[in-house]
């Protein structure tokens, strides 16, 4: 009698698990974190609105229709220093469909100094943690840096956790529709 009881707790135990589980992984839930951190990729992009440098209000759903290359970094973080150049040369280059946002997650430190010495001429809109509801925080930022890349609907269509090189700038813009 025992073992059927025992039996039968460990199968309702059992079944109670793959309930939670289910009902856990629902698909149509984009709000959660994936097996690579950050917003689910088919994910639709939190909107945001930011000061710039320049003391400007830049808004994500300003640049509905385009494609956005959507950067988290820092002036501290030496991956993010290293791929500040090819970021400003595909700026550069990218013609008037895409944008560039590269979100600095650090303002309390001389950014503007930063950019100046780095030559850096696309937009640099500030969050910081101390902030009512920062940004990086909605885009589940764990590690810098951090980029999204967005396509014309507004949908992230891949990210990268880890610094980039020009040619992986020009291979997630291009692979967009």
């Amino acid at each position: 009698m025992l073992k059927k009881i025992i039996a039968s707790v460990l199968l309702l135990s059992l079944i109670t698990i793959a309930i939670v589980q289910a009902m856990d992984n629902d698909p149509n839930n984009h709000e959660k974190e994936d097996s690579l951190g950050g917003l689910k990729i088919g994910a639709k992009a939190p909107n945001f609105s930011l000061k710039t440098l320049d003391g400007k209000q830049v808004e994500l759903a300003d640049y509905r229709g385009k494609k956005v290359m959507l950067n988290f970094w820092a002036t501290w973080c030496p991956p993010c220093k290293k791929e500040m150049p090819d970021m400003e040369k595909y700026a550069q280059q990218a013609g008037d469909d895409v944008v560039v946002l590269a979100v600095n997650i650090d303002p309390e430190n001389d950014v503007q100094a930063f950019v100046q010495e780095n030559g850096i001429t696309f937009t640099i809109p500030l969050d910081s943690n101390s902030a009512k509801n920062p940004v990086n925080e909605r885009y589940k930022v764990l590690s810098i840096p951090t980029t999204y890349f967005i396509d014309k609907q507004g949908k992230i269509t891949n990210k990268v956790l880890t610094a980039m090189q020009l040619k992986d700038m020009e291979r997630n813009i291009n692979s967009m529709q």
